[in-house]
């Protein structure tokens, strides 16, 4: 089986081995296993706690803060510790590594939606590991995710991710807490439209002071990242080679079945934008483009109608006025007017700036 697109998820658990402060074989083994499988051609991201961990082990606190400035603080002394760490371990490998700090606000907001969508679309072009984790500095209860967990099946929505591993201390979801009941057994696989309710009931809440998640959290994670067509694997991340293992496709932990494909996710979220006013229209040669999975570029653009924004969903129109496809603006109207029907090469020049090429790209796009 080969994977695309690997969104892999680390909890502090994971990065401290079960120790108070983080462990570093723990973290080079890990890197060494996304690094071999980025080498591989993998297009590989990760999800990383351990912000709070890394700063709590730097100021020497013998216990985690309640007092949420407090974790706050702690998450800003980590931070670029953990991305320092991280730096060095995947440089070992003759990788570079990339930061991303993300709240839930930006990715409920369309157009920061596309924004993280088109960084991360151009960090996977590059020798980089981007590195994703919760802006916990800034962050209030409103905007934020929670968990890493919920936080790594939004990435594996953003970025169409076909696999998504979420590691743990336990080899997986068992039918009941191991650690209570030592009879319980290991799930293998889940591959009905819903997780049944007796998986919801036999998860167990976090029982370390470092972490936020447990697998209650990994499996909200997994139901949504299913439902925007990823595979979800949670396995144990002491586990020898779990991630090349799981890659290729042996059967570790607990599989969670995608119930619909990355494509169909795409399409829904930008159908979910449909009643979106703006209309394009496009000569012919691009509407020919398009039709053969092309990116709709400004040279192709004949007309414009309505006030959409960057990020927001317009219909494109053919030159006989037939809907052709739908799809997410790179560009404002506004900019818009400045570039149609000019060259790619044109567009720094005419705005100050620029978004890319494409002014919708075939990723973004529906063909109706």
């Amino acid at each position: 089986m080969s994977q695309r697109r690997i969104v892999v998820k680390l909890g502090t658990s994971t990065l401290t081995a079960g120790t108070p402060n983080l462990s570093l074989p723990q973290m080079v083994e890990l890197a060494r296993q996304m690094a071999t499988l980025h080498s591989e051609g993998k297009a590989v991201i990760l999800v990383s706690s351990g912000a709070i961990a890394a700063g709590n082990e730097a100021l020497g606190f013998p216990e985690l803060p309640k007092f949420v400035p407090s974790k706050q603080m702690l998450a800003a002394v980590g931070q670029p510790r953990l991305m320092a760490i991280y730096a060095k371990l995947f440089g070992l490998y003759g990788k570079g590594v990339a930061q991303v700090l993300l709240t839930r606000r930006d990715l409920a907001d369309r157009q920061r939606y596309l924004n993280a969508y088109n960084t991360l679309e151009a960090l996977l072009t590059q020798p980089v590991i981007p590195i994703i984790n919760e802006n916990d500095t800034v962050a209030t209860e409103e905007i934020r995710f929670g968990d890493n967990d919920n936080l790594s099946a939004m990435v594996a929505n953003l970025v169409g991710a076909d696999l998504l591993i979420l590691l743990t201390d336990q080899p997986g979801l068992f039918t009941a807490d191991p650690r209570s009941i030592p009879d319980a057994q290991l799930v293998r696989e889940i591959s009905t439209q819903s997780i049944p309710e007796k998986y919801w009931e036999a998860a167990g809440g976090s029982n370390t002071r470092l972490g936020t998640g447990g697998m209650v959290t990994k499996l909200q994670a997994a139901d949504l990242a299913r439902r925007s067509g990823s595979m979800v694997v949670i396995a144990q991340g002491t586990e020898a080679n779990v991630l090349l293992r799981i890659a290729a496709g042996e059967e570790i932990g607990t599989r969670l079945l995608p119930v619909i494909s990355t494509l169909e996710a795409r399409k829904r979220y930008i159908l979910s934008g449909r009643r979106s006013v703006g209309v394009v229209r496009i000569d012919e040669g691009a509407a020919k483009a398009l039709r053969k999975g092309g990116s709709l570029l400004p040279v192709g653009v004949i007309g414009l109608e309505g006030n959409f924004k960057r990020g927001d969903t317009v219909r494109i129109l053919d030159p006989s006025g037939n809907e052709i496809a739908l799809g997410i603006a790179n560009y404002s109207v506004e900019d818009m007017e400045k570039l149609r029907g000019r060259k790619t090469s044109e567009i720094e020049g005419l705005l100050g700036y620029t978004f890319g090429d494409r002014f919708v790209h075939h990723n973004n796009m529906i063909i109706m």
